[in-house]
């Protein structure tokens, strides 16, 4: 198996060390616009190797997408982080430009290849790559209610004083600080709902966090987040490689799915070898179900701005 990582910054190189230490591909290529930016990031992982005792080749090129062929997975976090006070949506017309070119020159050399989109506006690049490349709809993923969900379930063992690893709980909708939806309704601790444990203020406050969990992150240490986002990029890796039919929360193509469409959007999916391979209905109430409602509007109005900039 070959992986490509595009963007070798804090989020890239942290979801290549994941890939290589969980030796999920043969081959690990890590891309960088920045002149041996990503060489010396793959020397510097490469000479862990020994002390972590993994195989993965890890090798780091500039701008040379040549290095990547023939790649199972690539994933894509170029572009500008987000700065305090930076929006989301502020990122958008630095970014699609950016991330369209990759997506583009990536395809060159690999026609197969399933694409993770990290870089934000992460609902809108998802969509700019869908609109833009002409691939099947299930080898597009964006990543980001799979990071949101992992912050959900932090801030609820928080709450709890319990493992999060007993937990589960889905964040739907956007990745964005007000448009993403902690469903604190169907979350679990060991199968029993969370509801049975905790008030509903203390509820409300988990999700409240949860959503600005992202811009607590940026405040705390001036940019974005690298660990657990990189962390999640390289779950999802290892979910398709391994074709383990694992349920997360991704930003995928809707043609109906949660009465919505022409929009990607974060909702459970299957993950495996194909890509994405099953939208999971999780029945929402009607307030849940006006509020995903109320974050597609958002996300739409995002995503005009790429008509716009005529991307798509």
């Amino acid at each position: 198996m070959k992986v490509t990582v595009v963007g070798a910054g804090a989020v890239g190189a942290t979801c290549a060390d994941n890939i290589a230490r969980k030796e999920l591909a043969n081959e690990l290529v890590l891309l960088d616009i920045k002149e041996g930016f990503a060489e010396g990031k793959a020397i510097d992982m490469m000479q862990t190797a020994t002390l972590l005792g993994f195989d993965t080749k890890i090798t780091g090129v500039t701008n040379d997408y040549s290095k990547t062929a023939g790649s199972d997975v690539v994933v894509i976090t170029s572009g500008l982080p987000r700065k305090p006070g930076m929006t989301r949506e502020e990122l958008i017309g630095i970014n699609a430009g950016i991330v369209k070119g990759v997506a583009e020159n990536i395809l060159k050399y690999s026609s197969e290849a399933i694409i993770i989109v990290i870089s934000n506006p992460m609902d809108t690049m998802t969509y700019l790559a869908l609109k833009s490349l002409g691939l099947p709809k299930n080898r597009i993923i964006g990543m980001g209610g799979t990071l949101d969900s992992s912050r959900f379930k932090f801030y609820l063992s928080k709450a709890l004083d319990c493992n999060p690893n007993d937990l589960q709980g889905f964040v739907i909708g956007g990745h964005g600080d007000t448009t993403m939806i902690p469903l604190t309704r169907l979350a679990t601790y060991q199968s029993l709902p969370v509801s049975n444990l905790l008030d509903k203020a203390t509820l409300d406050k988990v999700a409240a966090d949860t959503m600005v969990g992202g811009a607590t992150l940026t405040g705390l240490i001036g940019t974005s987040a690298w660990y657990a986002p990189g962390a999640a990029g390289a779950a999802l890796v290892e979910a398709i490689l391994r074709d383990e039919k694992k349920l997360f929360t991704c930003c995928v193509s809707l043609e109906g799915e949660y009465g919505q469409e022409d929009i990607c959007l974060g909702v459970p999916v299957i993950i495996g070898r194909s890509g994405w391979e099953k939208i999971i209905d999780f029945k929402l109430t009607a307030d849940e179900q006006a509020a995903f409602n109320k974050s597609a509007d958002a996300v739409r109005n995002m995503n005009s701005v790429l008509a716009e900039m005529k991307l798509v």
